[in-house]
């Protein structure tokens, strides 16, 4: 059982209160452009699924992208005729345009969208949202890749959809398996923090979405459809594929650089009160202790490649010397960034600086243990001087992670330490928080609070305390 909870502006997740009957639990949008024919249909039959298989009280609402035919007509129509439906007017197109308006504005806890041409089979809805109202997952998505996904399209498409999720695993280590499937949902206080750090207004906004929530940690459910594609679709391949590789570019840029604040969207891990009760736990220690030993295990093989190729132009000392150095700033860089949670580039130097006094440890250690490897026998063998520096860097290594955890990278998050929060002011719009900061909860204390109490409340700032990045 995992026992550490990183601290964020999201709480624990948890189960959506019971609420009045006629209130909306789910939003589904349905974004169009020029979609006067298949509007109607996909209303009548998403409306009469869901008064049959829904258990919640649902609203659907229409996100037109400017559309320049008599869509909007359609939609005013069907918003008059039907009580669950609304329509919702943009001047402007994209299809992230519209689903961070719309999501943006709206009050149901569990939001999602679906394509207009109704691809997907309905009969996967109520499998996409169950998990974010019982507060098990943060976002679901429908998944055309997935095993025992039924998916009828032609060769072209297949081919595209797959290469380019290829591209996702390779370049930006996604992990779920289909960015562009149109049938998606969100919980609303997670699409609070999110929204706000996603770029994209059309095709690839998905995409962003799905990365920049699985680099925090969020949960993602994935859900297998039933798919069949539609010969008449407006989508430009093309250009939409250009797009969606400018966008992979510019967000594995992001992520590389530490740009993105995703600390804003973590959530503490207390979602199980069995782990509230457990007190006196460091804080990550299990999380951190896996990835210093998957760093450590890396650098290690970094560092005897390196001692061997040293060791052909020179002697012992040296080569151990210049490859624990080599190695070490190495090490404290992923360790930084991959065990400590550390990014951006603030306090680097500083961070490299005492890894260095850490660095000198280890030599001292592993130079010992080669000049009494010298002094026991006068020409000791290769795999004999490796066997003593493993034996040496094993003891170097668990003193290195206690110096990094209590002094390179201390956790002080039981210190007062401010976490960054949103404010969606309407002064800023949704797209433009503002942001101030908020004391330091633990996961017991948010957890022994109603999920729609659970919020941190941001406090009201001045316009020239304002992020000028915001």
């Amino acid at each position: 059982m995992r026992t550490d909870s990183s601290p964020g502006t999201l709480p624990a997740r948890e189960h959506l209160p019971a609420g009045d009957a006629g209130t909306p639990v789910l939003d589904v949008v349905i974004p169009v452009y020029n979609e006067e024919k298949d509007l109607q249909p996909c209303v009548l039959r998403l409306h009469d699924h869901l008064k049959r298989t829904f258990p919640y009280a649902f609203r659907i609402t229409i996100a037109d992208n400017a559309s320049t035919d008599t869509t909007p007509l359609v939609a005013a129509r069907l918003a008059t005729e039907i009580p669950e439906v609304s329509t919702f007017r943009l001047e402007q197109k994209g299809r992230g345009r519209a689903l961070r308006t719309v999501w943006s504005a709206s009050g149901a806890p569990i939001l999602a969208y679906m394509d207009v041409d109704l691809s997907t089979d309905l009969n996967a809805l109520l499998p996409l949202v169950a998990p974010l109202i019982s507060g098990h997952s943060d976002l679901a998505i429908g998944s055309r890749l997935a095993r025992s996904s039924r998916v009828v399209r032609g060769p072209k498409r297949e081919f595209i959809s797959r290469a380019y999720n290829l591209i996702l695993r390779g370049s930006l280590q996604a992990r779920f398996s289909d960015a562009q499937c149109g049938f998606k949902a969100i919980r609303r206080d997670v699409a609070q923090e999110l929204l706000p750090l996603v770029e994209d207004t059309g095709w690839f906004f998905d995409t962003e979405m799905l990365v920049i929530a699985e680099r925090a940690g969020l949960r993602i459910h994935e859900v297998p459809v039933d798919w069949v594609d539609d010969p008449d679709s407006t989508v430009h391949i093309v250009k939409t594929a250009t797009e969606d590789l400018k966008g992979v570019w510019r967000v594995g840029k992001a992520l590389a650089t530490g740009s993105l604040p995703l600390d804003r969207i973590t959530r503490p891990f207390g979602d199980d009160p069995r782990d509230r009760d457990i007190q006196d736990v460091p804080k990550g220690l299990a999380r951190q202790l896996v990835g210093f030993c998957v760093v450590g295990g890396l650098s290690t093989l970094f560092y005897l490649v390196l001692y061997s190729l040293f060791r052909q132009f020179g002697g012992s000392q040296v080569a151990n010397a210049l490859a624990l150095l080599v190695s070490a700033v190495a090490n404290t860089a992923a360790n930084r960034r991959l065990t400590f949670g550390v990014r951006g580039s603030g306090g680097a130097v500083r961070h490299q600086a005492q890894g260095l006094v850490v660095f000198g440890i280890g030599l001292a250690l592993t130079s010992g243990s080669l000049a009494a490897l010298s002094a026991a026998t006068s020409d000791p063998g290769h795999s004999t001087e490796l066997a003593v520096l493993i034996a040496a860097n094993l003891a170097a290594t668990v003193l290195r992670f206690l110096l990094f955890r209590a002094w390179v990278f201390p956790d002080k998050g039981d210190n007062g330490r401010a976490t960054v929060v949103a404010s969606h002011t309407p002064e800023h719009g949704p797209s433009s928080p503002t942001y101030t900061t908020a004391p330091q909860l633990r996961a017991g204390e948010v957890a022994d609070q109603r999920w729609e109490d659970a919020t941190v409340h941001p406090q009201r700032v001045r316009p020239t305390d304002t992020d000028p990045r915001g």
